[in-house]
């Protein structure tokens, strides 16, 4: 793989006429995407790049793995995808790269598949910091609940990080309730009043993802209950809530930077020719770019700096598709 001279002047940052970038989500109407979107159609614009939204509506990881099917049909240079679940994606990610279209996931991954690139927040810190402000708020022997979505890579970590930290550092801190709802607010919301009825003394409540606070939040309210309501992620009825003073404080992955940086992972990884690495590449057929982990950074969501995250404000004299 020779790499070509690049004449004064000239970026090898640019992308051909009509060479096109795909993101993939599901639940495509989800609010989260839409910053993630215009980070990544900013760097395309940058490059002189084609972009794509595409996905499914749906919570769905069969109709998500046929949208991702359809995509690789229109053979774009490549993908950034969030994968619903990480092992079905595996084979999909692997037949595209294998047909020359080149795949990176972002917020959620697949990491037993060959995608060239992986851009999110650190899960693992978003946890750590929400155990520390649960204690720091409610002290080191109470109650807590955490709501959870099984099978989303990093919605897990959100919840087991945050559950072994307790455990190890703070063992008087009691976990009473632990049940799935699947980023839907109706079952959270008779999850949070099934686990307040059990445990009158519950004070914290932490959900991975804002579909889920949305639901919990109104079992609390209804219960008249003082309990201390963290989540990852935002939405604009969890941003009203939060402005409330009803729930404490979200941690909102910089999505902007996530998919900037998404696109920029892609590009590179379709444009594996701009450089020539010190490593053993050209012999073990991968390719150079790499990049196993980069992270997007993540923002703490409070009643002060609310409104810094009005997604309508944000969108003011934006193109949206």
């Amino acid at each position: 793989m020779a790499v070509a001279p690049a004449s004064a002047g000239e970026s090898k940052f640019q992308c051909e006429p009509g060479e096109t970038y795909i993101m993939n989500v599901m639940v495509s109407a989800h609010p989260y995407w839409v910053p993630v979107y215009q980070g990544f159609k900013q760097a395309a614009e940058a490059m002189g790049c084609e972009t794509v939204f595409s996905g499914t509506p749906d919570y769905d990881i069969t109709k998500q793995i046929a949208s991702f099917e359809q995509d690789l049909v229109k053979q774009p240079a490549g993908i950034l995808l969030h994968p619903m679940q990480s092992d079905p994606f595996i084979e999909p990610i692997d037949r595209a790269i294998e047909s020359g279209v080149e795949v990176v996931t972002f917020a959620a991954d697949s990491p037993n598949s060959k995608r060239t690139g992986y851009i999110t927040s650190d899960n693992l810190a978003e946890a750590k910091f929400a155990a520390e402000e649960i204690v720091k708020q409610i002290g080191d022997s109470g109650e807590y609940a955490v709501l959870e979505n099984p099978g989303q890579s990093n919605h897990d970590l959100r919840v087991t990080a945050l559950i072994s930290y307790m455990e190890e550092n703070y063992p008087n801190m009691k976990l009473v309730g632990r049940q799935a709802t699947n980023q839907d607010s109706n079952a959270a919301y008779r999850a949070t009043a099934s686990i307040l009825q059990a445990n009158p003394n519950l004070g914290a409540l932490w959900i991975p993802e804002a579909g889920s606070a949305e639901g919990a939040v109104a079992a609390v309210l209804e219960a008249e209950a003082d309990v201390l309501i963290m989540h990852a992620d935002i939405t604009p009825t969890t941003l009203e809530h939060i402005k409330a003073g009803n729930i404490h404080m979200a941690l909102n992955p910089n999505q902007g930077m996530q998919g900037f940086m998404g696109f920029v992972a892609t590009f590179m990884a379709a444009h594996p020719d701009m450089f020539d690495p010190f490593n053993d590449y050209k012999v073990s057929g991968y390719n150079p770019m790499q990049i196993p982990f980069v992270d997007n950074g993540f923002a703490v969501i409070t009643k002060e700096n609310a409104a810094s995250f009005d997604l309508n404000t944000y969108m003011e004299g934006r193109d949206p598709s």
